[in-house]
């Protein structure tokens, strides 16, 4: 994988521990600055993980609003009117719905880098592909990526990426708010970031936190964002991912879902008639109080 590397990513490499310049060799990368070499992994993957323990200051202001618009709209994610890529043709993972890909961004050039954060088995490269990137996938165990790396210390120069894809990746996250610093360093100016994030999922045994909407929203402004969109999903909602996550441990989950559907339409119908009675429109405070992830969508400001 790390061999598959082009010039012009392997241009904006850097050390992960010291931020110096990389040296290519036959085994992997050295640091021209600390000397650090970084080998291929078995699967061929470039290994750019930490290798020592390696200090990130955090600065706090106190006392600070979160939120700069305080109207701002945290409801469910709606397809946007005028994408810049068509995807109607084009196969798509399941979890990157019609109205997430509808914000994804066009490559500026055939030069335009992005990231995707959290690669996986590089199940984003062809919809990456399609609007005219050149793929970076970087995780930091999975044997499919081209880079291991860390999240709290991005393997990149300043401004590499006009577009970065982060999903589901932050509740997996010891320090999400060291990532978000790092992702707003490594992208462009008016690059996009969009990402998802687990709320009320089950543990995933390796997860850190599972972020609400005002824990995803602080992270992202903490990092440097302006955040345009931070949407509850309306499908994945508490009920149906327990059932599909193991809450009826063995059971085949079309079976599981059976189970939890009646508690499911109780729970709205309960809803809709407090509404009634309180004559308010509770439905969006509902799928915000039970979803089970957020989709957020974010930008860096600045001039390219």
């Amino acid at each position: 994988m790390g061999n598959s590397l082009s010039n012009q990513v392997w241009d904006q490499l850097i050390c992960s521990d010291c931020g110096g310049g990389l040296i290519k060799t036959n085994q992997g990368a050295s640091c021209v600055h600390c000397g650090l070499v970084f080998p291929y992994s078995a699967s061929g993957s470039l290994d750019l993980r930490l290798q020592r323990p390696k200090k990130y200051r955090l600065d706090f202001e106190l006392g600070s609003p979160l939120l700069s618009e305080p109207d701002f709209n945290f409801n469910p994610l709606q397809v946007n009117k005028n994408p810049q890529v068509d995807y109607s043709n084009v196969p798509a993972p399941r979890h990157l719905t019609k109205d997430i890909l509808s914000y994804f961004p066009k490559a500026k050039s055939n030069a335009s880098l992005m990231l995707d954060l959290g690669s996986g088995s590089g199940i984003h490269k062809q919809v990456s592909q399609h609007a005219g990137f050149e793929w970076v996938g970087m995780d930091y165990e999975a044997p499919q990526a081209q880079i291991l790396g860390d999240g709290h210390s991005l393997p990149f120069k300043d401004e590499t990426f006009e577009f970065i894809l982060c999903v589901t990746v932050l509740q997996y996250l010891r320090y999400p708010l060291v990532m978000m610093r790092e992702a707003h360093r490594v992208l462009k100016p008016n690059g996009k970031i969009i990402g998802t994030v687990a709320f009320l999922e089950p543990s995933h045994g390796t997860s850190f936190y599972h972020h609400s909407h005002l824990g995803t929203y602080n992270s992202l402004q903490y990092g440097g964002f302006k955040v345009e969109h931070l949407a509850p999903s309306k499908e994945w909602s508490v009920l149906i991912a327990l059932a599909n996550m193991g809450l009826f441990h063995g059971m085949p989950r079309p079976i599981a879902q059976a189970l939890i559907t009646p508690l499911q339409i109780f729970h709205k119908f309960w809803w809709q008639l407090g509404g009634l009675i309180s004559r308010r429109n509770v439905e969006q405070t509902r799928i915000r109080h039970f979803t089970g992830s957020f989709t957020f969508i974010a930008s860096k400001q600045g001039v390219s």
